[in-house]
């Protein structure tokens, strides 16, 4: 049950006030004020608004569809000040009417998440009422989000993918994810070597549209409102690199940690958790095959994951979810607090509690707001290029995400830096998203681009498409600030390691230590790498992660020694 007086409230922090270090759903269910940005509306009631009062909360309802970028979520029968009032069952009725109205103005459905009384000073039973919202922006086919997908070896990662995209529980031995490999050694040793893409998709009114009933990835994009887009990375040690470049080039909105609840927190488990607390990738996390495990070995892992997640190093809430409810809240929590970490426990043969993740994922608002995306498309045109194939009858084709601006079909770009540091002119022929046709690519959107005959021989992972006015510079050497995560004896001036930027994935060597001769396991110094074999484009500012063996560091680019196509060619012996 709701109620106003089960958590204290900072007035002047937008976010909960956390008197213990776990919270369960049902313990976050105090309200905070109401904040002006974000897409959570407070509304005590909306009975029988007059014309003007209709169209002023119409004009709020389009502003808050602005902020969660297609998706608000109403909380009606609370106070502005978070205050937990309730309606009796007319006037909620009334309200939730008037609520259609102005969604139908806007173009927008809306679905009930939950109903609860509360306890308030009346002998009548009140209840409040919580709302989602969404509508498709008009400049867009559907509202993505990107899941990338990490976790041990063996910890059914493209199991759980293959049971949500494919609508079909698994049989116990690995059938649910035949479908998502992409090599035959993949399918013969069962392990992710690769990275791979799977959607799973949602309507207006939070139904799950996925692979199920015959559909194509096509039919899937038109149904949706709504499209999750997962990332499966490998969990084998031997593929760290494919799962670092994963997580820097594919910049995911959030991350799942899929542990398995016989095994716990084991192989390199840590490893990416250490992987998205460093890059700064929010997570949640799943506990696996609960089926082969009895209550007590699940309890056990959820205490495990607890206990590290409270480490020092984390500094996470973790929050168990057992229901809907806690789904829900979940959900806007996940979204409002970088802290809070949502745990699910599951199963892929059974289903138990699949549906929970479901609601999740549904409700799980993007975790960037418009004003960020808006700055990014007024911008020149940038995108990474992160996978390259060949199509018959359609030529060279790119994949990978536009970091900023604008990308239409037929706009003219310059592809590089090249071996010797240059850039190609090139034109976009077409764009596809998930598969389907699109015209217009905007800044954070993932897609292919077909460039017709351009010579694949040319590209490589690691480049750009820029905009020709944006006049790119590129580098050899570079510095950034760094953290010495671990290093086994000292670092010092020649050591070589590989260095991941974004989608620039090269070997280096340490040419300079400021200020210091050796850095040594939790140090910090700036440090001037040099590239090995070819120029990069690099971005001061830019996140940077390096390892070579159990050698790890992260930091993030401070500056950059631009040099010109000549330079780079004298430079690299060409």
């Amino acid at each position: 049950m709701w109620t106003a007086t089960t958590r204290s409230i900072d007035p002047s922090s937008s976010m909960w006030t956390y008197e213990d270090t776990h919270s369960t759903g049902s313990e976050l269910l105090q309200r905070v004020p109401e904040a002006e940005d974000g897409n959570i509306e407070y509304k005590l009631k909306l009975v029988n608004p007059s014309q003007y009062r209709f169209e002023h909360l119409v004009t709020q309802m389009k502003w808050r569809l602005q902020e969660g970028r297609g998706e608000a979520v109403y909380q009606i029968g609370v106070e502005d000040n978070g205050l937990l009032v309730g309606l009796a069952e007319e006037e909620m009725r009334a309200s939730l009417k008037t609520l259609h109205r102005m969604a139908e103005k806007v173009g927008a459905d809306i679905t009930v998440l939950r109903e609860r009384e509360v306890d308030y000073d009346s002998d009548m039973p009140r209840k409040i009422t919580e709302v989602l919202v969404r509508k498709v922006p008009d400049n867009q086919q559907f509202l993505d989000l990107r899941v990338a997908v990490l976790g041990n070896v063996d910890s059914g990662k493209s199991t759980l993918l293959g049971v949500l995209t494919q609508g079909e529980l698994d049989n116990g031995r690995g059938r649910a994810r035949l479908n998502l490999f992409r090599h035959l050694h993949e399918i013969q040793s069962g392990r992710t070597s690769s990275i791979s893409f799977e959607i799973l998709g949602f309507n207006s009114k939070g139904e799950v549209v996925n692979y199920s009933d015959s559909r194509t990835a096509e039919e899937i994009c038109e149904s949706s409102s709504k499209m999750i887009t997962f990332i499966d990375l490998a969990g084998h040690h031997k593929y760290l690199h494919t799962t670092i470049f994963g997580l820097t080039s594919y910049c995911p909105d959030c991350a799942l940690l899929l542990v398995s609840a016989n095994t716990g927190i084991a192989g390199t488990t840590r490893e990416h958790l250490g992987l998205a607390l460093a890059l700064k990738v929010p997570f949640f996390i799943v506990v696996s095959k609960v089926d082969l495990c009895a209550k007590t070995t699940v309890e056990r892992t959820v205490r495990q994951l607890e206990r590290v997640l409270k480490q020092p190093g984390c500094h996470k809430v973790p929050m168990l979810v057992t229901s809907e409810d806690d789904a829900v809240t979940a959900a806007q929590q996940f979204a409002q607090s970088p802290n809070v970490t949502p745990i699910f426990t599951l199963s892929s043969v059974s289903g138990e509690s699949l549906d929970l993740l479901k609601v999740f994922l549904n409700i799980l608002p993007p975790l960037t707001n418009s004003k960020e995306q808006e700055e990014l498309m007024q911008q020149l045109t940038e995108f990474q290029v992160d996978e390259i194939y060949t199509v018959p009858e359609v030529g060279t084709v790119v994949g990978g995400t536009l970091s900023s601006g604008i990308c239409r079909e037929g706009d003219q770009l310059v592809v590089g830096p090249t071996d010797d540091g240059r850039f190609l002119e090139l034109r976009v022929c077409s764009i596809q998203r998930n598969r389907s046709a699109c015209r217009v690519l905007r800044a954070g959107q993932a897609a292919t681009l077909a460039l017709g005959d351009f010579d694949r021989a040319l590209l490589r992972k690691g480049m750009v498409m820029v905009s020709p006015e944006m006049n790119p510079t590129i580098c050899s050497v570079f510095e950034a600030e760094i953290v010495l995560l671990f290093h086994a004896t000292t670092f010092r001036r020649g050591f070589q390691v590989t260095v991941h930027v974004g989608n620039v994935r090269q070997t280096a060597v340490v040419e300079k230590i400021h200020a210091k001769d050796k850095l040594r396991t939790g140090e910090k110094a700036v440090v001037r790498f040099r590239f090995l074999k070819h120029p990069e484009y690099l971005k001061v500012g830019a996140k940077l992660l390096f390892r070579e063996g159990v050698t790890k560091g992260i930091g993030h680019v401070t500056d950059v020694q631009a040099i010109t196509a000549g330079e780079a060619q004298a430079s690299m012996g060409f």
